[in-house]
């Protein structure tokens, strides 16, 4: 079979081995197989919706990577966004120097920029997926809904299958959800095809317009508006509105009171701009291995 090759360059710090972790640690994504040099996948780009192949490894200044079928710049700027190698990230590390808390942080994952899900749409299903249920059994839900809807891909000699595009699941049963949450991914499909639920159009408004639209969709509350638009759109400077486990944190590293308001963590992320997804990133990507940048 067929591949293609392109390159992709950081713009400031990166380091692929820390994404990968990441990757292999992050529960929507653990179940993909890593030999720890490697990032495989497959994905239905946005730019066409067309089921696609991608294997990713480490290349000097940043990625190489090798697709199944012939990337457009759409598709490399999806790949890019991805790994959040769209952004230039020069300007990161002095955010660590004025504040020494975040400063430890990016000591301890150097180079680590956000993961993103492949897609803002698959990010908007994973989110409706995951309500009032484990990440773990989401997980299972998701992979069984690529399986029975899904195409498949084979990178490097295994087949893997790919989430579904919204055409696909604009009208299906048997996702293995609750009937409500069936609804809300129809509604979302809908989105994603009326070219509301994309990276370009999410990317085009402010954070706070595009917090504001992805609350009007059905299923879609503060929290999930926020995953969608930092980790389905890889927006680089939105804070979330509402994330209580990211406050948590926030609360236990900055010393805030219990009843501190959101404003006070508003007030805390400015001193991130113009990268306070990458730093609110690095808070959350801290909890999952205690080992690796445990800010607590």
């Amino acid at each position: 079979m067929a591949t293609f090759g392109f390159t992709i360059n950081a713009a400031g710090p990166f380091d692929f081995g820390a994404s990968l972790r990441f990757v292999e640690d992050w529960p929507a994504t653990s179940a993909l197989p890593s030999d720890g040099r490697t990032l495989r996948f497959g994905f239905c780009p946005e730019t066409d919706w067309l089921p696609i192949g991608v294997s990713v490894t480490a290349a000097p200044g940043g990625v190489a990577v090798t697709t199944t079928r012939p990337a457009s710049p759409g598709i490399r700027g999806e790949v890019a966004r991805i790994l959040s190698l769209d952004v230039d990230g020069s300007g990161f590390a002095a955010l660590g120097e004025a504040d020494p808390v975040l400063g430890d942080l990016q000591r301890a994952t150097p180079g680590l920029r956000p993961v993103c899900f492949w897609s803002p749409w698959e990010s908007a299903c994973w989110a409706v997926i995951v309500q009032r249920s484990s990440m773990l059994i989401a997980s299972r839900i998701k992979q069984r809904i690529a399986e029975r809807h899904g195409a498949r891909v084979e990178i490097d000699g295994r087949a893997f299958p790919v989430f579904p595009p919204p055409v696909t699941l604009l009208e299906a049963g048997g996702l293995g959800v609750p009937a409500q949450k069936e609804e809300w991914i129809h509604a979302l499909a809908r989105a994603a095809l009326d070219g509301v639920l994309t990276t370009e159009h999410l990317r085009s408004l402010s954070p706070e317009e595009a917090l504001a639209e992805l609350r009007a969709l059905p299923g879609v509350g503060p929290f999930s508006a926020g995953l969608i638009l930092i980790r389905g759109a890889g927006a680089p400077d939105a804070f979330p509105g509402d994330e209580p486990r990211l406050f948590a944190i926030l609360r236990e590293v900055y010393g805030l009171p219990e009843d501190a308001p959101a404003a006070a963590y508003r007030k805390l992320a400015d001193h991130w701009r113009p990268y306070r997804s990458w730093a609110s990133f690095l808070f959350r990507a801290s909890t999952y291995r205690p080992d690796h940048g445990n800010p607590r």
